[in-house]
């Protein structure tokens, strides 16, 4: 994976983008790498949950890579979306969570990737928006949906009609980012949640993943899901473990299945 680094610490993954010299702008080899990176940490049983980052602290990813695009045909355009989607798709829909640890500039694809994390930490310096109108083009890898999902429709249409950038504390007030940090204490700080996270059954954090993505999916019918997923999970080992625990006063040690 020449664009990213890639490591797995005390069972959490940590995916970086390693393109320091370009703002760590995407490409499409390292959108491809990051999805690559992404199975790779789902299939390895030892990996509870999965940080995206940045190599560096002035930006995230600070967008995508122009240069690569700048002479395009609309076909040419529809399938780099595409792929785009499917990663950032990929991403949404681990079963394990992903967060963001957003470290400088998160801005246009950079910030679509951020969205597609199960929920994002900034450092204090972040910068975050979709400046895509700036060049004549919208959004391309989700933009337009996740951010209506996470910040509502009127603040939507106003950083994606302006392509404004808005601040690590405009992020936090407007439910973007869940928690903001310093450079220094970003890390630890998904870290510590990812392990908070990993005591808890994992069965029951895949199902919540998949029911609470359900509620944006005019495809699926989330209650049905909730119900048949609560049902389920009553025949599973961690639920067997975890209410014995409970009833016994003692830590549980869930086993995944």
């Amino acid at each position: 994976m020449t664009n990213l680094l890639y490591d797995v610490t005390q069972g959490i993954a940590t995916v970086s983008v390693n393109r320091p010299e370009k703002m760590n702008a995407l490409n499409i080899d390292t959108i491809l790498q990051i999805g690559l990176a992404i199975d790779t940490a789902l299939a390895d049983e030892s990996v509870c949950g999965i940080v995206l980052t940045g190599v560096g602290d002035k930006a995230f990813v600070a967008g995508a890579d122009i240069a690569e695009f700048a002479n395009y045909t609309s076909a040419q355009g529809k399938l780099l979306s595409a792929s785009g989607h499917s990663v950032f798709n990929k991403i949404e829909q681990s079963k394990k969570p992903v967060i963001a640890a957003i470290n400088g500039f998160a801005l246009g694809g950079g910030c679509e990737l951020a969205m597609a994390c199960h929920f994002r930490i900034a450092s204090n310096n972040a910068k975050l928006g979709q400046p895509e109108v700036n060049l004549g083009i919208l959004p391309g890898y989700g933009g337009t949906q996740r951010l209506v999902q996470l910040i509502g429709k009127g603040k939507a249409m106003e950083m994606l009609m302006t392509g404004d950038m808005i601040s690590a504390d405009e992020a936090l007030a407007l439910g973007l980012v869940n928690y903001v940090t310093t450079l220094e204490e970003l890390l630890p700080k998904a870290h510590s949640i990812l392990n908070k996270i990993a005591s808890k059954g994992p069965v029951a954090i895949g199902l919540v993943i998949e029911c609470v993505n359900a509620v944006y999916d005019g495809t699926k019918d989330g209650f049905a899901m909730e119900i048949e997923a609560f049902g389920n999970c009553m025949e599973s080992e961690d639920f067997k473990e975890g209410t014995s625990a409970f009833l016994e006063k003692r830590k549980a040690n869930f086993v995944g299945r």
